[in-house]
């Protein structure tokens, strides 16, 4: 397909091409503007302080994402990026108008390309708000081109694209903080705490609810509008089923506004995401994880639903745990998890907390609006703090490749109809040819892309 020219403004950057990105990059060749020192509501934030930063994929996620960053001090936005460009006119109008209400300096670049913005010499960090099969590639790209990387979840479509994107963080020396803001959440964090420091004993099973897997593309072929690069948004996908349909891409329109009706579609369809086992598993689980101390790890066998009449698709570990995707109570049927061990039980979800022994937990209860929680400022700080401390935040990029990996390898199982094994350590399927030849174990990418940092097995 050829690509569309961009004409939606004279004042944005043309791309470069992704060969001569990565010359650039490594030759260290940048320069734009240097922002100054500016002030926040009368205090001036001096430059050693700020953090600048740009912005990777514009919808309804990246929109969301910038409002938590304003709420922290020192972060300043420089430049924005996405393939359809009444979404980079949303987010520029977005930008200055906080930074006017704030008296920083009045400027947000925007271009449709994302290597020309990694180019800056004046931005610290990205921020990565992608559909998730373009996650592997501008995070790693921007770790090349010195850049700390705030990156949305599932941290990568496919567990090789995951892998090298935890191998460029640590080969770069660079920050990477997953967007797994339920890790800086008071509920979640006493949940954690709650297990790990043996409040229930042993525990036995994790009761997981994340929703309903990928369904296979069936979505009619629309005429692709004006405003939106739809090749560029394919970018490394090598799928001929793939084509254009306005619920992949949301519409949004400007004059008057009006903003998305509804998520990118791309999460519920196989040939380009992972349904609900991603998108709330890459919470959940993540969660699940870090209780039961294995961040960096994971399960070491994948029983699917169905697989000899089991009625829950089945996780389980080395150390005899097992976690099964099931409702977390018997009244809800929404994302949460139940901890079960020896000495009693804790349910933990969005806003809510309970525990089966009253004095280890005073239950605590309250309601969420809609797209709340989304808001995460804490998690965003948490962000920046780690990125002046230049240490590890509290979502690195170890804890987002092993529940990447989960995630995808709940997925294989459940297509192959039969239980998959992984070993954690050596990060292998063992002898399991099929295993390895899944979709979401590696694809060869479209041309002309290729993935840094591949390694693959068996």
């Amino acid at each position: 397909m050829k690509k569309k020219e961009d004409k939606s403004s004279a004042s944005e950057q043309k791309g470069m091409s992704r060969r001569d990105f990565l010359t650039t990059a490594a030759t260290g060749i940048a320069g734009f503007m240097i922002l100054p020192s500016f002030t926040v509501d009368g205090v001036r934030i001096a430059p050693s302080d700020r953090v600048v930063m740009g912005f990777v994929g514009l919808g309804q996620q990246g929109c969301s994402d910038f409002r938590s960053f304003a709420q922290c001090p020192g972060v300043q936005v420089a430049a924005c990026c996405d393939v359809d460009s009444i979404k980079r006119e949303r987010f520029r109008r977005y930008v200055t108008a906080w930074q006017k209400e704030k008296s920083m300096p009045i400027r947000c670049d925007v271009y449709e390309e994302y290597e020309r913005m990694l180019e800056r010499k004046d931005i610290d960090a990205i921020e990565i708000a992608t559909p998730d099969h373009w996650h592997a590639l501008v995070a790693i790209h921007s770790l090349q081109a010195g850049k700390d990387v705030y990156l949305q979840k599932p941290l990568a479509y496919t567990i090789t694209e995951g892998l090298a994107v935890q191998r460029a963080v640590r080969d770069n020396k660079r920050i990477l903080q997953m967007g797994s803001q339920q890790r800086s959440s008071q509920e979640f964090q006493t949940a954690i705490a709650l297990v790990r420091n043996g409040a229930l004993g042993n525990i036995k099973e994790i009761h997981c609810r994340v929703g309903d897997p990928p369904k296979p593309f069936d979505l009619p072929e629309m005429p692709v509008p004006d405003n939106l690069n739809f090749n560029l948004w394919l970018g490394p996908l090598n799928n001929p089923k793939i084509h254009y349909h306005s619920d992949l891409c949301p519409v949004v329109k400007l004059d008057p506004d009006q903003n998305e009706q509804l998520w990118g579609a791309w999460r519920w369809y196989e040939e380009t995401g992972n349904g609900y086992p991603a998108d709330w598993g890459a919470h959940m689980y993540d969660i699940a994880q870090a209780a039961i101390g294995m961040d960096g790890l994971g399960p070491e066998e994948y029983i699917p639903q169905g697989y000899n009449g089991a009625e829950w698709a089945t996780m389980k570990y080395a150390n005899g745990i097992i976690m099964q995707e099931r409702p977390y109570t018997e009244e809800h049927t929404s994302q949460g998890i139940r901890f079960i061990g020896d000495k009693g039980w804790l349910k933990v979800a969005r806003g809510y907390i309970e525990c089966s022994d009253k004095k280890l937990l005073q239950k605590q209860q309250q309601e969420i609006a809609a797209g709340q929680y989304e808001v995460s400022a804490p998690h965003m700080q948490n962000f920046i703090d780690a990125i002046r401390a230049h240490k590890d935040p509290i979502a690195p990029v170890e804890y987002g490749c092993s529940t990447n990996t989960l995630c995808c390898i709940f997925n294989i199982a459940r297509e192959l109809k039969r239980p998959v094994k992984w070993n954690p350590a050596t990060l292998s399927f063992g002898d399991d040819k099929e295993a390895f030849a899944h979709r979401l174990y590696y694809y060869d990418y479209r041309r002309p892309y290729t993935l840094p940092y591949l390694e693959r097995r068996g």
